[in-house]
């Protein structure tokens, strides 16, 4: 009997091990993830605050999803009791692993006013942001585009501030050779450098100077393209018909210029995986554009059928499997979409309507794939009949 109890409760403490395991680990991430501000926003620590005041604010604000969380990242990696007193900018996007760092590493204030590179596919467009007291987020003051516009006033005053912050944002789906000739018309830049390899740069936002280099800006876009697809390859899903770290970015820069629709990159990598797999054609219109404008500049037509047909690297209609390298810059969803696919039977999709942020139809049979792409084309003609 007794060793009945004993070896239930050996269990018992076993399985509690594992499951304070998980939650432990569910929590790290969770600490560490992405955070919810879509901009960013300037955060005051009052002299004498505490870390349980600061993340109460900043789970009213929208910038983290539990203030107990932050509070207890904070307490597990011994933080709480640094804060230090000051405005602190918190970027979009950022962890509460990075908010803590923030608010307790202190130094000058990072508020203030800003300027944003935004670097996409057809432009490079500056934007001067001042934060606004009364909301602590940032308004637009001023927006032009470098290299075309006449820079306004304000710019060319803010230019010269000691306390303006400067940033690059690199869009998804750029070229290389695209993003190459936007930071040449950033004339806080200097420097010459040259056009790195197709999908080596990774779409993110950068804090630069004046007199930053283009060359280091590149390398430092590179290096974290490389550390997102190795974190991304290591930990992908099995029986991938991908046999390298490189085929995995190719495929990737493919989702990337299909849909620009978060939640669906899973969906699209799983159609073109299961042609893979089947050893299908993957029959891509954004690798046909490619082979026709090697990613310097956009095409602005349609696709002719003499292209469709054409024998070129990247006519993903004639050739089999992948191209020979990446057809844009992907960003870090679309490399951990086609690594981690969702699991689908779908081997075909076109777009549900003429704006591509509605997404697509997705199919299985081609008599079904056949009826959705007569519906895109009856839309197609109702809008050249308007």
């Amino acid at each position: 009997m007794w060793r009945h109890i004993a070896s239930n409760a050996l269990t018992f403490l076993v399985v509690g091990i594992f499951l304070f395991g998980g939650v432990l680990l569910w929590a790290q991430n969770e600490y560490s993830a992405e955070g919810p501000l879509d901009q960013a926003i300037c955060v005051e620590v009052p002299r004498g605050s505490t870390m349980s005041r600061v993340s109460e604010n900043l789970a009213e604000r929208g910038a983290i999803n539990s203030a107990m969380m932050l509070r207890l990242g904070a307490d597990y990696t011994d933080k709480t009791q640094s804060l230090k007193a000051g405005s602190y900018l918190v970027p979009e996007g950022a962890s509460m692993a990075e908010i803590v760092d923030i608010v307790t590493r202190g130094g000058a204030s990072t508020c203030g006013t800003e300027v944003v590179y935004r670097i996409g596919v057809t432009r490079v467009l500056a934007e001067v942001r001042e934060i606004d007291p009364a909301t602590g987020r940032y308004i637009e003051r001023a927006e032009f585009q470098p290299g075309v516009d006449a820079a306004p006033a304000l710019y060319e005053e803010v230019k010269q501030a000691d306390d303006t912050r400067f940033r690059v944002a690199l869009a998804e789906g750029v070229t290389s050779w695209q993003v190459i000739e936007e930071l040449k018309a950033i004339d806080i830049l200097a420097g010459e450098v040259d056009v790195p390899a197709e999908g080596s740069l990774a779409p993110d936002s950068y804090e630069v100077s004046r007199g930053t280099s283009r060359a280091g800006l590149v390398a430092q876009m590179q290096a974290a393209q490389e550390r997102i697809l190795a974190q991304a390859w290591a930990n992908r899903a099995a029986d991938l018909p991908l046999d390298s770290p490189e085929e995995a970015l190719i495929l990737a820069s493919i989702v990337e210029k299909e849909t620009g629709g978060a939640e669906e990159r899973p969906q699209v990598a799983s159609v073109f995986i299961n042609r893979l797999n089947r050893g299908m054609r993957l029959q891509t219109d954004p690798t046909v554009i490619y082979g026709i404008t090697r990613g310097q500049g956009v095409l602005g037509r349609g696709i002719r059928q003499s292209e469709l047909r054409a024998q070129t690297p990247y006519n993903t209609y004639v050739i089999e499997g992948l191209p020979p390298t990446p057809i844009a810059n992907p960003g870090r969803a679309s490399i951990e979409a086609v690594l981690n696919p969702d699991t689908t039977p779908y081997i075909f999709f076109v777009a549900k309507t003429l704006d591509p942020a509605d997404g697509h139809n997705f199919a299985v049979t081609l008599e079904e794939h056949n009826r959705n792409v007569a519906a895109y084309r009856r839309l197609e003609a109702e809008r050249a009949n308007q």
